[in-house]
């Protein structure tokens, strides 16, 4: 069973052709990309009694993500995203985040969880952030810790905050998933590519064991203790970037659990993940990413639209490695016919 912690709310998005309305929420964009790659997972979060929370429940069993408690009396949280033409977004909120008496639940709600994931505005904004760290801290010695920080500026605007938190959540995480622009948000003035090594070593012994940067058009990176490495963004039409960092995040704990790789007692094993495992988490990661991007709203693909689309790319990769042999040969016999003139 994998677990997510955090918020869900409802992107009300407005384009310039129109207004339209989907489920999201970092977190809860996660836990549906984990279901919808057929893994078993659980949905911790708020949402309330009201028309929005719900199309939050609805969009959750639509995608069998289970949901160990119901709605609330305080109304469901409203993103607002602005999409401008290149398809990016800009986001503006209404937020009730908290989960009182989530302690008590917590023993039963996380009986067989081998990996727990949260991050955005859950492990930022109060009061629900402290009882957000309060579960990962009972989690933490039985199950794998995911975090994605996410920033969001317009809700937290004090950076100095906003670091401290990020590196609370950090220090306790195995796999820790951030942008480029959240880290230069976070740490102005740095390569991002160095915060994330420094985050790599936060925690010592017990604090993460991958770190991974995403970097828009210019593709994701990693690192871990064995090495680094990238993969270059897949070339696909952009309908918008909503929900693209979640689909990835989603794809990258699906590759690891695919790998066996969840749960405290693997913690060894994913320190040692070697780079050419850590290329392919991460070219696996970034085609789940394309795929959310090439189609509205965060809509993150199934196992088996992610499976065809990397069977076609390694396809591609095959014939033009043969192509490419084809051009070497034909080379070396042109240059063996001249030097026999």
């Amino acid at each position: 069973m994998l677990t997510v912690i955090g918020e869900g709310l409802v992107d009300v998005v407005q384009r310039s052709s129109g207004i339209e309305a989907h489920v999201g929420g970092s977190p809860l964009n996660v836990a549906v990309g984990l279901a919808r790659l057929d893994h078993p997972v659980q949905f911790i979060g708020r949402f309330g009694r009201d028309a929005y929370g719900e199309s939050v429940a609805a969009h959750l069993k639509s995608s069998s993500v289970m949901v160990p408690q119901g709605p609330d009396a305080l109304p469901t949280s409203v993103a607002t995203a602005l999409i401008d033409d290149d398809g990016a977004a800009t986001y503006m909120f209404d937020l009730a985040w908290e989960l009182p008496g989530l302690a008590d639940r917590l023993p039963f709600m996380l009986q067989g969880t081998t990996l727990v994931h949260t991050g955005s505005i859950a492990t930022m904004l109060e009061p629900g952030a402290a009882e957000v760290l309060a579960a990962v801290e009972h989690a933490h010695p039985s199950a794998t810790i995911s975090f994605d920080p996410n920033c969001r500026p317009s809700i937290i605007t004090d950076v100095d905050y906003a670091r401290r938190q990020a590196e609370k959540f950090v220090t306790l995480a195995d796999i820790v998933k951030a942008s480029d622009e959240d880290l230069e948000w976070l740490y102005p003035g740095v390569d991002v590519l160095e915060s994330a090594r420094r985050w790599l070593s936060l925690g010592g012994p017990e604090g993460p064991a991958l770190v991974v940067v995403t970097r828009g058009a210019a593709g994701p990176w990693g690192i871990t203790a064995a090495g680094e490495a990238e993969f270059p963004a897949p070339k696909v039409e952009v309908a918008d970037t909503v929900g693209a960092g979640d689909s990835f995040m989603a794809a990258l704990i699906s590759g690891l659990v695919d790998r066996g790789l969840d749960g405290a007692q693997n913690r060894k094993e994913l320190r040692e993940l070697p780079a050419e495992s850590l290329r392919e988490l991460l070219a696996h990661a970034a085609w789940a990413a394309a795929v959310t991007v090439s189609r509205p709203g965060a809509n993150p693909p199934t196992r088996a639209e992610l499976n065809h689309l990397e069977l076609e790319s390694l396809e591609r990769d095959a014939e033009s490695a043969v192509e490419r042999e084809a051009a070497l040969a034909g080379d070396d016999r042109r240059n063996a016919d001249s030097a026999s003139n």
